[in-house]
């Protein structure tokens, strides 16, 4: 029943991005958008593939960084191949890949899930951290250009948020009200918890995620994790930038128009559904129009960038998939083998 759930769960979520990828295209010219696709100038797409080849080469070093501080040794392609078998998930089970690289990265390495998946979730509040500066700067820099688009957004949707203002109100009185409960309800009770087999294993991997967050603090060298951390942002920026030569339309818009692809396109990328389907093209397209692309043209450039850059993570980690098994398959039978000799070794003396 569970896996059923689960299987039900996961073709809902791939069910919805199909229905965002339609919304997206609805009431458009498919004969048009086809033309643009066809008529794309790849080559900039290959340089925006290598470039990206650069950049998950650069965030498995820091990632990397973030493992050694725990006291638990990864090599560099252990680390690496984990990453984007973690990456290969994410396109078909959205989120599950952070938890599945850290799965493999135990396999191949002995580092625990529960250190790996903080490291990750410390990298994922930092890259958080830079998408939220780059939309500062991008509404910031492109005022004027955004702010009437913002403020049509809230015009038009002003009456039907009124209408349930009451409500959603309602709902955030229970919530909060609920969360104080339950902080008083575990307070009271910490003392009997504590004596809790599963209360205690839940609190051991509390500890093991806090030592991998907070393993970014005790890097030997903070400036070379900076430096990456620019580095990998440095090349989404590039590839979205050289993707507008692929195109008539996009061909002149300016490194502004990047950023804010760039910006909008990292929030669709983030949204729990498979490999950011949809809601990517989605945010890429409605970006584009702001700066006067039509919606063909943006959902053509959408779809290319996008379409690209997932053949290149389904090639990269089918390879690193495969390398991961090799690599387990080793370790499994070096440990039968040790155990096979251990248990001779106990018949031999007993």
């Amino acid at each position: 029943m569970k896996q059923l759930i689960t299987i039900l769960k996961y073709a809902l979520l791939l069910a919805l991005s199909g229905l965002l990828m339609w919304y997206a295209v609805r009431g458009q010219d498919l004969s048009r958008i086809g033309e643009y696709v066809r008529d794309a100038n790849y080559f900039w797409l290959f340089v925006t593939m290598v470039l990206s080849v650069l950049g998950y080469l650069s965030r498995a070093y820091r990632w990397k960084m973030q493992i050694d501080p725990t006291g638990y040794k990864a090599s560099y392609w252990d680390v690496y191949h984990a990453m984007m078998v973690g990456y290969l998930a994410n396109m078909v089970l959205p989120r599950m890949g952070e938890v599945i690289r850290c799965s493999v990265l135990r396999r191949s390495s002995g580092v625990p899930v529960q250190v790996s998946l903080g490291t990750v979730i410390a990298e994922r509040v930092i890259d958080v951290l830079v998408l939220l500066g780059l939309l500062g700067a991008t509404l910031l820099l492109e005022f004027d250009k955004f702010w009437s688009f913002v403020m049509g957004l809230l015009t038009d949707n002003y009456e039907s948020f009124a209408a349930y203002r009451t409500t959603l109100l309602a709902i955030a009185a229970i919530s909060l009200l609920l969360l104080l409960m339950g902080a008083y309800a575990l307070l009271r009770n910490l003392e009997r918890l504590r004596q809790n087999a599963f209360f205690n294993r839940i609190v051991g991997l509390a500890r093991g995620l806090l030592s991998g967050v907070f393993s970014v603090l005790k890097l030997e060298n903070k400036g070379v994790f900076l430096l990456h951390t620019l580095f990998t942002w440095l090349v989404y920026y590039l590839m979205d930038y050289l993707a507008f030569f692929a195109f008539p339309e996009t061909y002149t818009l300016s490194m502004m128009a990047a950023l804010a692809v760039l910006t909008f396109g990292a929030f669709g990328m983030a949204a729990p559904v498979s490999g950011g389907i949809g809601t990517f093209h989605i945010m890429v397209q409605a970006t584009l129009l702001v700066y006067g692309v039509s919606k063909e043209a943006g959902i053509a450039y959408a779809l290319v960038v996008h379409g690209s850059q997932t053949l290149l993570v389904v090639l990269m980690g089918g390879i690193s998939f495969i390398m991961s098994m090799v690599k387990s398959g080793r370790m499994a039978r070096r440990k039968a083998v040790s155990l096979a000799v251990a248990t001779t070794a106990d018949v031999e003396q007993g």
